[in-house]
């Protein structure tokens, strides 16, 4: 099982992998530890990640970038619409509202959901991870960002499926970098809290969380963001002074080229890291537009003062985050800063003085997200064994749930209004589950929605539920329990509705004189109110008695005004006897708003995979061409040089003709061509110059081999007739044998070799050094065996049998000889012992 973790960034992701020895960041194909979040679409083949980036400046309209920003959202979002304006490809809108993005792929003009971009940049990670891993990657963890909505968040579920991946969660990335702090702390107090701040300033976004800590936990104590201040921002007001000046200054609009654009906006990425370091910094573009070199110079002070409406917003997101935590400035013990965005020098200074201490930086800056969202799929993981470190999560965001309730009316006896209550309020426990208990005569619908969306810019509506068909035994208004389930990803939904029905017994119950309250609650048309529940799982069929007396039903405590004295009646009746409960399944079927059809998704999965398809086999193609072209330089080269007197004047000059030839078909015809072309060129080629490799080849291995063969015929011949006593003890046949057996070799040797003397170097070789290394393989396996064969043991003195010797069975008829057998065996066993072994003991002989 794969332990990865995904910090899939709006610029740029980085993968971090759980290891034995700890949490690892790993490099891509270029080994870098950042991969751009870059899928650049060409005529063949798409290009992600590194390679994606270097087609960029190429290829502007058809490479897609900060589509982190895109999904989930709907087009007519203000935000949207803000960072349309800086991309250079072209963005639609789809027939359901969402964005659409247009490129050129395959020849022809496309389109893509910005989920299924995500889903190839997720791909792209998930590749670098497996070369890395050499293992499958399914199952991972994600960072996102604490404001996504409940539709990003499916998006990005959705675009790791498409993936081929299976997030065990989607995490919230301060959440992960606040994890990424304190499981290694090893000094927490078991009952003190101690309370860090996190502020993430990343590329698009501010995020600031509060966390506590105690021994082995942490607890989210508030969120909160800014979702348009990062470092892009700062490069865009870059972007914006520059533009302006060499308009002016060079009479050039930047904004009429995209290339231009491109090139600007790089150049003020890196002007603002080095004024990040520097007081002041030049900027030098060769030919940005209309073959025309541009210069620029700026200063820190000046550069400030230019952002001073971004800065002037760092503030309140801090602001929000201690209000909500409850917490003073003094009781926030320390400040961790992190996000690529976080390194310039004013965003430094405010933090200081709104915090009245130094912010630290005990983390990589970059990596920190990735390593926490390693480290909680190591934790949801049977892989590894983790520290005990329990996450409380929080969630954001106010869930309401809203449906339709009746209430009498005097003249038309009833009327529909609608009702809603809060289930899973702001700061809910992540997950977390509910339960609702309704009251229906048939099918009905319930909508989960945003209690208070704020700044979200969204509808409020998240999705649709439709309960039912359903029907009681007796024909009356059934009891239903629908749980809502709050997961860990941050996604709402209802999981399930059961119908409750209460079974009579045959024994009856007397309670003619009970008249319950539970009877006049059987006919309440909704649960009660939750706004009051903590983070943990409530049951509201538990908490009807204070619905009776407060109301509960409807949002604002008003009477339910659905009690009736003949279903009262009919309720007691039931409570008189015995009863059983019994359940029944009711279908739920779920409608997202915005969400992709499981049908779509099958269809965008089966995309991806053609398009990954088209990707290998193009680069696979390359590859063999490649190979055609390095085998024509790499072989016309070694023909002047070591293959020179292994081939003819005569095919070498043929061969030379053949190589130029394919030389130019590569340059000329042969520059687009299929990998089985460029296969069947490559073996046409071989088919000339495989026999020179080959001649060259045993030409160089010959000698080796012949040397070794020579060495054993000589090693194994004086052995044999060698007069030392190490060799008495082998048979004179056997030694015979083996001078045979070298006789055998040499003489073999001999006539090969002086048939391979008589060839030309340029003509095939007749002895063949494989043949050479068998001979010599033979040789040793016969005569090795029999000059290595040990010396027998010499035969071992007979002593005393001890004083009290048991006496030894009497052998019955017939086993005499048989014992005599064994004896003679055993003694033969003992006579060849090997020489250095320790001599037996003779009574253990006897007592065996």
């Amino acid at each position: 099982m794969s332990v990865v973790g995904f910090d899939v960034g709006n610029e740029s992701c980085i993968i971090a992998v759980a290891r034995q020895r700890g949490i690892d960041v790993v490099l891509n194909e270029e080994s870098k530890r950042e991969t751009p979040a870059v899928v650049c679409f060409g005529e063949k083949q798409r290009f992600i990640g590194t390679a994606g980036a270097a087609s960029t400046t190429m290829n502007p309209k058809n490479s897609i970038s900060q589509i982190k920003r895109l999904v989930g959202r709907k087009f007519s979002d203000p935000e949207l619409q803000r960072d349309l304006q800086s991309l250079p490809f072209m963005v639609t809108e789809s027939p359901d509202g969402f964005p659409l993005i247009h490129a050129r792929y395959l020849g022809e003009q496309r389109t893509f959901t910005p989920t299924q971009v995500l889903a190839m940049i997720l791909s792209n990670l998930k590749s670098i991870a497996e070369n890395n891993l050499n293992a499958a990657v399914v199952d991972c963890c994600i960072g996102i960002p604490i404001y996504f909505t409940d539709l990003q968040r499916r998006a990005f579920m959705d675009a790791a499926t498409i993936a081929g991946l299976h997030p065990l969660r989607l995490f919230h990335e301060t959440t992960a970098t606040a994890l990424a702090y304190g499981i290694y702390k090893t000094d927490l107090p078991e009952n003190d809290q101690i309370n860090v701040a996190f502020v993430d300033v990343g590329h698009a976004s501010m995020q600031v969380c509060i966390a506590g800590y105690k021994k082995g936990q942490l607890t989210i104590l508030s969120h909160a963001y800014d979702r348009s201040l990062g470092g892009r921002d700062f490069d865009e007001v870059l972007f914006k002074h520059f533009a302006a000046k060499f308009k002016e200054g060079y009479k050039i609009d930047v904004y009429q080229n995209a290339r231009a654009c491109i090139r600007l906006r790089a150049a003020c990425e890196k002007l603002k890291k080095v004024l990040s370091a520097n007081p002041e910094a030049p900027l030098n573009i060769e030919c940005l537009m209309d073959e025309k070199d541009v210069k620029g110079f700026i200063k820190r002070e000046e550069f400030e003062q230019i952002s001073g409406p971004i800065l002037d917003r760092v503030k309140g997101p801090l602001e929000k985050a201690l209000s909500e935590a409850g917490l003073t400035i003094e009781n926030v013990h320390s400040v961790e800063v992190v996000g690529s965005g976080s390194r310039v020098p004013a965003i430094i200074r405010i933090l200081t003085e709104f915090f009245g201490k130094e912010p630290r930086r005990t983390m990589n800056a970059s990596e920190c997200v990735a390593r926490g969202c390693a480290l909680q799929c190591a934790i949801l993981s049977p892989t590894f064994k983790v520290r005990e470190f329990k996450v409380h999560e929080s969630f954001p965001f106010p869930i309401a749930l809203s449906w339709k309730g009746s209430a009498p009316d005097t003249e038309s006896g009833a009327t529909e209004y609608q009702q809603s209550t809060v289930v899973f309020p702001k700061g809910n426990t992540i997950p977390s589950i509910k339960a609702l208990t309704f009251y229906r005569s048939n099918t009905f619908t319930v909508d989960i929605a945003y209690a208070d969306i704020g700044d979200l810019q969204i509808p409020a509506k998240i999705s649709t539920y439709t309960i039912g068909p359903f029907q009681t035994s007796k024909g009356e208004r059934a009891k239903l329990k629908v749980r809502v389930r709050l997961n860990l990803h941050g996604v709402v939904s209802i999981e399930s509705a059961t119908m409750l029905e209460e079974e009579e017994v045959e024994v009856p119950v007397s309670a003619a004189n009970e008249l319950p309250k539970e009877a006049a609650k059987m006919d309440m048309d909704e649960a009660p109110n939750e706004s009051s529940a903590t983070g943990t799982d409530l049951d509201m069929q538990d908490a009807k008695s204070s619905a009776d007396n407060s109301g509960a039903g409807t949002e604002n405590g008003a009477p339910d005004f659905a009690e009736k004295p003949m279903q009262m009646e009919t309720d007691a009746k039931v409570e008189a006897s015995k009863t059983k409960l019994k359940k029944t399944n009711v279908q739920v079927t779920e409608l997202v708003h915005g969400g992709i059809a499981a049908g779509d998704l099958q269809k965008f999965v089966e995309k991806e995979f053609d398009m990954a398809l088209q990707d290998r086999v193009m680069e696979e193609t390359k590859d063999k061409k490649n190979a055609v072209e390095a085998y024509v330089y790499d072989m016309r080269n070694k023909l002047y040089d070591k293959y020179q007197d292994f081939i003819t004047a005569t095919d070498k000059d043929e061969l030379i003709g053949k190589l130029q030839e394919v030389e130019d078909w590569l340059y000329e015809d042969g520059e687009d061509e299929t990998k089985g072309v460029y296969v069947a060129k490559l073996e046409e080629l071989k088919k000339q110059g495989d026999p020179i490799e080959l001649r060259y080849k045993e030409w160089t291995e010959r000698g080796p081999a012949v040397d070794q063969l020579v060495y054993c015929i000589n090693s194994f011949r004086e052995a044999a007739l060698s007069k030392d006593p190490k060799f008495d003890h082998i048979d004179l046949v056997e030694k015979e044998k083996v001078i045979d057996e070298c006789s055998q070799a040499e003489a073999w040797l001999r006539e090969k070799k002086h048939q391979q003397d008589a060839f030309p170097k340029h003509a095939n070789p007749v002895l063949l050094s494989a043949d050479v290394k068998r001979k010599a393989e033979t040789l040793d396996r016969v005569c090795r065996p029999i000059m290595t064969k040990p010396r027998p043991s010499p035969a071992k003195p007979q002593t005393s049998p001890p004083t009290e010797t048991p006496p030894a069975p009497q052998p019955q008829a017939g086993e005499h000889h048989q014992g005599g057998e064994a004896a003679s065996e055993q003694t033969t066993e003992a006579s060849g012992q090997a020489p250095g072994a320790e001599p037996m003991d003779t009574a253990s002989d006897t007592a065996a």
